[in-house]
């Protein structure tokens, strides 16, 4: 089985885990974990993200994180190309972006120190599987090379996998917060 098969495989059962997951899980303790974690970053540019379909909800953390520093939410700029970052308020005006997502209509490019990464699934060693676009690693990577950022994934414990198809161009995650737990590494 090649990778691309192995990945799709992975990403087709996470997104059934996720869906169940969805269905009947408590995101607001998912949000107090992220505010505890985040708490040492107060004030530092931080950037989320508007949730898609069953992704797990980071608006009401972002609007906490809104009281003492900028927010931003991912723009996609086109296939191939990293993320930029438009500011995000609470109740602000949004409009449909690519793939679904909601952005800003303002448009106000920020650049995040602090990045909460949606997934498909993660491992118990910081890595995570995407949608397949790569869009967070070349991001993750572009902003790592301007100097530090903080990534935490966020997402349903049950998206918890075993064993991830990875490459080398994946990047880590520093932390990975749940319903259930917050993992550092």
């Amino acid at each position: 089985m090649s990778l691309e098969d192995r990945k799709a495989a992975a990403r087709k059962a996470a997104f059934a885990r996720r869906k169940t997951a969805f269905a009947v899980g408590d995101s607001q303790v998912a949000v107090q974990r992220l505010l505890a974690l985040l708490a040492p970053h107060l004030g530092r540019p931080v950037a989320g993200y508007s949730p898609m379909r069953t992704e797990i909800d980071p608006l009401g953390a972002m609007a906490d994180l809104g009281l003492s520093g900028k927010v931003g939410v991912p723009v996609i700029q086109g296939a191939g190309l990293p993320l930029v970052f438009h500011e995000w308020t609470l109740g602000g005006t949004m409009v449909d972006g690519p793939f679904g997502a909601s952005v800003p209509a303002e448009g106000i490019p920020m650049v995040p120190e602090v990045v909460i990464v949606p997934l498909v699934a993660f491992d118990r060693k910081g890595n995570r599987l995407g949608y397949g676009g790569g869009f967070y690693d070349r991001t993750l990577e572009g902003l790592r090379a301007r100097g530090a950022v903080y990534a935490v994934g966020y997402a349903w414990a049950a998206q918890e996998a075993d064993d991830l198809p990875l490459e080398p161009t994946d990047q880590p995650l520093d932390a990975i917060v749940t319903e259930a737990e917050t993992l550092l590494f």
